[in-house]
């Protein structure tokens, strides 16, 4: 049986962060990023407008820094590891994360088959965000059915890896979800949970349960 496997990125490949932040840290705006956290979290505000805000604040960015963003980012032990042994399996692995494209695509150097992000302006910025091209919770469903129709596969044939509510909605669209390093709104819902700093322990999880 061939399966998608299709991986959150903030909190779920790196644990305890997000690029949103480990970007700030590099600038010196890791207060300021926390702030826009804690609204998107908690009082509800769009992945859109968080973009732009974001913007605002890494007005500055270079490439260098966000290489050094990447590179010292709190990532999962073992990531390259799964996605070798996923592709032997001849099965697929992708990431689709709300974070910008210009993170998110790095890791398709370790291995994952595609990596969508949010799309925004290229490093060092000249234009601002577009709203329209920042994803949201609903539009990673619509990613994954388009990934589905590369690969020839169903929704049934995926299983997603994710830890919080932007992930919600693609737990709920595919049969198989893994809570990784979870908060409340998808560690109810996911029929696996793992708790821990080596993804080829929760892949284990996926293994297993065939």
């Amino acid at each position: 049986m061939t399966r998608l496997h299709l991986f959150d990125l903030d909190g779920t490949l790196m644990r305890g962060s997000a690029a949103a932040v480990e970007i700030s840290r590099q600038l010196g705006v890791s207060a300021e990023i926390a702030e826009l956290e804690r609204d998107f979290l908690l009082r509800g505000l769009a992945p859109d407008e968080f973009a732009v805000r974001a913007r605002e604040l890494w007005g500055q960015l270079t490439e260098a820094q966000v290489e050094a963003a990447f590179e010292g980012a709190p990532w999962l032990a073992g990531i390259e590891e799964v996605w070798a042994d996923i592709r032997s399996r001849g099965e697929y692995c992708a990431v689709i994360s709300l974070s910008p494209d210009f993170f998110v695509e790095r890791l398709l150097a370790w291995g994952a088959h595609a990596a969508h992000g949010s799309r925004w302006p290229a490093v060092p910025f000249l234009e601002p965000v577009e709203r329209a091209g920042i994803l949201n919770a609903a539009a990673k469903v619509k990613i994954a059915d388009r990934l589905c129709e590369k690969f020839g596969l169903l929704r049934s044939d995926c299983v997603a890896y994710g830890d919080s509510m932007s992930d919600a909605e693609i737990f709920a669209a595919v049969p198989l979800s893994v809570a990784v390093n979870a908060d409340h709104h998808v560690s109810e819902i996911a029929v696996l949970a793992y708790q821990g700093g080596d993804l080829r322990e929760a892949y284990e999880l996926v293994r297993s349960s065939r």
